[in-house]
C-alpha cells in the first residue's frame, strides 16, 4: 500500500507493507536510475536482525551509527559524511537509513548536507519511525540544550515501512510508538475504541496518511503542519532534561504521551477544553499502555525553560492545544498556568 506525498517535483511515495525492505532494489532503480552507489546507515544491532538482508543492486558501502538518541550528534553526521567521502559518492547517489527514527534523523541530515545535498531512501524499522519520523522530510540531531536544534527540511526519494520488522521490536518500543499514533488519533477527533480494533497495518497507514496530507499542505511548518507537535512542546523538555544528564529513561513516544495529557490538561486550564477533553485523551494514552505522569524528580523551572526553546515559540510559551474550534497554535500562554498545570501533572517545585 503506497501513500503519496504531493510536493510538486520532490513527492514521493510512502510504501506500507510486510516485507517492503525487499523493494528497495527496484525504487532505487526506478527513482534513481543515475546513482552507482549507496551508503548504509544502520546500528550495529540492527545489522544483526534476521531480517537484515537489505540490497540495493548497486555498489554498497555501511556505516554504524549509535543506539537510539546516541546517533543524533554533530559527530555521527560527520562520520557518516566521512564514510560516503571515503566511498567516493556523488550526487546523483544515495545514502539509505535503516533504523529508526533517530537513524532517519541523523541519515537524513547527512545527507542533506553532504555535497550540499543527495538524495535518501528511509527504511524504516521502528514503529515512531513509519508512523512520524522518517516522513516529512524533518532531519535533525541534538545539542545539549534541546532535541533537534540543528537541522533541516530534506524530503527522503522514497520511505519503505517494513511491518515485517515490528516484530523483534522490545515491547516497551512498540508501545512507545504508539504514542505518537494516539497522537494522530487525537488529532483526527478518533476515539478510543478505533484505536483499540485498528490492525497495526490500519494505525500505520492512517498515521502516514495524516502526515501525509499535512505536509503536502505545509512542508515548512509555516502553520498547519505545527499540529504534528500536539503534545510535543512538553515531550521535548522532558527529552531535553535527558540530554542535559538527568536519567529519565523515557522513550520518544512515552514523552509525548504525558506531553497529550498535559496539553489537554492545560487546555481546561486556559478555559478551552473540558474534563470530557481530558478524559478522552488520558484513555487513548493509557490504551496504548502508557503513563499520563510527568516522572518524579523533574523540577518544574527546568522543564519552563527548556519550553522556551521550543522551536514554536518566539520568545514566549507556546502550545499545541485543544479548543472548541479544533486542535490549533496557541501562543503568549501564562506562565504561571503553564507551571500550574505542570505542578498537576507530577512536576515538583
Amino acid at each position: 500500500m503506497k501513500v503519496r506525498v504531493e510536493l510538486g517535483e520532490r513527492s514521493y511515495d510512502v510504501m506500507v507493507a510486510e516485507g517492503a525492505r525487499h523493494d528497495l532494489t527496484a525504487v532505487i532503480a526506478d527513482i534513481l536510475p543515475d546513482a552507482r552507489r549507496a551508503l548504509i546507515v544502520t546500528s550495529d544491532s540492527l545489522r544483526h536482525q534476521p531480517w537484515f538482508d537489505i540490497t540495493t543492486g548497486i555498489a554498497e558501502s555501511l556505516v554504524l551509527v549509535p543506539e537510539g538518541e546516541a546517533a543524533k550528534n554533530f559527530e555521527v553526521v560527520a562520520d557518516i559524511v566521512d564514510a560516503a567521502s571515503a566511498a567516493g559518492m556523488s550526487r546523483r547517489d544515495v545514502i539509505v537509513a535503516v533504523g529508526g527514527g533517530a537513524t532517519t534523523d541523523v541519515a537524513g541530515f547527512a545527507a542533506a548536507t553532504y555535497l550540499r545535498g543527495i538524495a535518501v531512501i528511509h527504511v524504516a524499522t521502528s514503529l515512531v519511525a513509519q508512523v512520524d519520523a522518517a516522513v516529512g522530510g524533518k532531519t535533525g540531531v541534538n545539542t545539549k540544550f534541546g532535541k533537534n536544534l540543528m537541522g533541516s527540511f530534506h524530503q527522503p526519494r522514497a520511505v519503505l515501512c517494513d511491518t515485517e520488522t515490528l516484530a523483534t521490536l522490545p515491547a516497551r518500543d512498540f508501545a512507545a510508538g504508539d504514542g505518537e499514533v494516539v497522537k494522530c488519533y487525537l488529532l483526527e477527533g478518533r476515539s478510543v475504541s478505533e484505536f483499540l480494533a485498528a490492525s497495526l497495518e490500519e494505525r500505520v497507514l492512517r498515521a502516514v496518511a495524516l502526515k501525509a496530507r499535512i505536509v503536502s499542505q505545509d512542508e515548512r511548518e509555516g502553520g498547519l503542519r505545527a499540529l504534528l507537535n500536539y503534545g510535543h512542546t512538553l515531550a521535548h523538555a522532558l527529552e531535553a532534561e535527558s540530554l542535559a544528564g538527568r536519567d529519565l529513561d523515557l522513550e520518544h513516544g512515552e514523552a509525548v504521551a504525558m506531553g497529550l495529557a498535559y496539553a489537554a490538561r492545560l487546555a481546561r486550564a486556559l478555559g478551552y477544553a473540558d474534563d470530557e477533553v481530558v478524559r478522552q485523551h488520558d484513555e487513548l494514552v493509557e490504551a496504548a499502555g502508557l503513563s499520563i505522569r510527568i516522572p518524579a524528580g523533574v523540577r518544574v523551572n527546568d522543564l519552563l525553560e527548556a519550553m522556551a526553546r521550543d522551536k514554536k515559540a518566539h520568545h514566549d510559551l507556546t502550545f499545541v492545544l485543544w479548543t472548541p474550534e479544533g486542535i490549533r497554535t496557541v501562543s503568549n500562554v501564562p506562565v504561571a498556568t503553564v507551571r500550574e498545570v505542570l505542578l498537576e501533572c507530577g512536576a515538583q517545585l
